[in-house]
């Protein structure tokens, strides 16, 4: 017998926001001729499984969905090892050792507020990256760290206290006051203390000097998320046929609903109307949408009975719309 082919599962973050301006948005979703995929998933999908949340947990709903696919389930909210994960399967050997995402940051200082900018608006060039982090280097490797680059925006840093520290996910960070998100955990003191001495020591630094100069972000401090060490040695993979899309993170993350909504319109034409034609073929499908708090998934329900289709014929027939993608993402 042939092979079953592989459920395909959408994974979507950042399909919805909780701002005020997000919420605002999301009814210009609601236009079927804009997003006409979309629209057919949410009418031929039904909703599955849902993970609740809320806003203040360390890890995001897309990273609980995650998680779970990887058996990880049982883990401690900030306590999923995504930096050994991401690490090994880069060809980092992590060395059964506790692991971090270490990210270059530029933390915005106001008159009453600190905010942490997204990393990738550094634009920290490959010869940058590796300089910055030579100069952090000798700090903390005279705590017993281990660093390992992997691209200007990611670094890896290994240490026995990220064994157990729970950290918030740099995503949940973004825009917003990261001192509010240092966790209260003993280990977590060894983290502020070497954040202040970075901060002192990339303040006025030569490398920043050039940055200023051109008006570019300075990198003045850092992040540590995705803390832990991998419950076996070797990483799981994810199951066949899932897929992270990640196309509305950037323009949500710097709130530019402009483009988010453009984002939708690319992926409705693009991975959604793939995921239709894999519906018209016959292939089972998996749409999971995350929010800020919880996600949602929909999955193909079971064949209608006569009196349902009559009566999905009729609603049709009557113009009653489908579920809206807009009442469906505001419970995100």
């Amino acid at each position: 017998m042939p092979a079953s082919i592989p459920t395909q599962h959408l994974i979507l973050p950042f399909a919805a926001s909780l701002s005020e301006l997000g919420q605002q948005a999301l009814p210009r979703l609601d236009d079927a001729q804009q997003l006409p995929h979309l629209h057919q998933l949410l009418a031929r999908l039904s909703p599955s499984r849902r993970l609740d949340g809320d806003e203040y947990a360390l890890s995001m709903p897309h990273e609980r969905v995650l998680a779970s696919s990887l058996g990880w389930q049982e883990l401690a909210d900030g306590t999923q090892p995504w930096a050994a994960w991401q690490a090994q399967a880069t060809g980092i050997d992590t060395n059964d050792k506790a692991w971090g995402l270490l990210s270059p940051c530029h933390w915005l200082m106001g008159r009453e507020t600190l905010t942490l900018l997204d990393p990738d608006e550094l634009r920290l060039s490959e010869v940058e990256a590796r300089a910055f982090l030579e100069v952090l280097r000798p700090w903390f490797e005279e705590e017993g760290w281990t660093l390992v680059y992997a691209t200007p925006t990611r670094w890896y840093a290994a240490h026995p206290s990220l064994v157990s520290l729970p950290t918030a996910s740099l995503d949940r960070v973004i825009g917003r006051n990261p001192d509010v998100w240092m966790p209260d955990h003993p280990q977590a003191r060894l983290i502020k203390r070497l954040q202040n001495e970075v901060q002192m020591l990339m303040y006025e630094h030569p490398l920043n000097a050039p940055r200023e100069a051109a008006g570019q972000l300075t990198v003045n401090s850092f992040w540590l998320s995705g803390t832990g060490q991998l419950p076996n040695q070797a990483a799981p993979a994810l199951p066949e046929g899932s897929q992270l899309v990640t196309a509305l993170r950037a323009p949500l993350l710097a709130s530019n609903l402009v483009d988010w909504i453009a984002a939708w319109q690319t992926l409705d034409n693009t991975v959604l109307k793939a995921a239709c034609a894999a519906l018209d073929a016959g292939q089972a499908v998996d749409l999971t949408l995350c929010g800020e708090r919880s996600a949602t998934t929909l999955s193909q329900p079971p064949r209608p009975s006569f009196s349902q289709r009559l009566i999905g014929h009729a609603q049709r027939w009557l113009g009653r719309p489908a579920t809206l993608p807009s009442a469906l993402l505001a419970t995100l």
